[in-house]
């Protein structure tokens, strides 16, 4: 059981699975909406339970994606896909965690579209966009 909240304590989350691997996304929009690159690991919807939903404010980043935060501390905490019936799983931020994660990073996406200010130098695999690699 993983546990993790928002910054002020008006959501709160349970996972009740092993955390995949999580991947660093670097694209623009999940820059603007955590501040830097965001880390998150996609958990199955069945094996998550949240406390304080009323206080979860979604945004509609696209027409395939929606993103989750505390409407009153403003954290970052989610990014679910607009299609349930194709996608049963929901993104968590990794750094919304209050318990050990017990997993690593296992890559960075959308490196082309990182920020200038700072270097991926941990060797972990680079996607510049993932989207190619699922149309090849």
């Amino acid at each position: 059981m993983h546990q993790g909240s928002c910054l002020c304590g008006s959501v709160k989350f349970e996972v009740d699975c092993e955390l995949p691997p999580p991947s660093a996304c670097h694209c623009r929009e999940c820059r603007k909406h955590s501040g830097h690159f965001e880390a998150s690991a996609d958990v199955p919807r069945s094996a998550v339970k949240i406390v304080g939903e009323e206080s979860v404010k979604w945004f509609e980043s696209s027409g395939k994606v929606r993103r989750g935060f505390c409407s009153t501390c403003g954290s970052t905490l989610f990014w679910d896909p607009l299609d349930r019936a194709k996608h049963d799983w929901t993104a968590i931020a990794l750094g919304a965690f209050d318990t050990p994660t017990n997993t690593k990073l296992k890559q960075h996406i959308f490196t082309a579209e990182k920020g200038d200010y700072y270097e991926i130098c941990d060797g972990l695999p680079q996607i510049e966009d993932p989207r190619r690699n699922k149309e090849q």
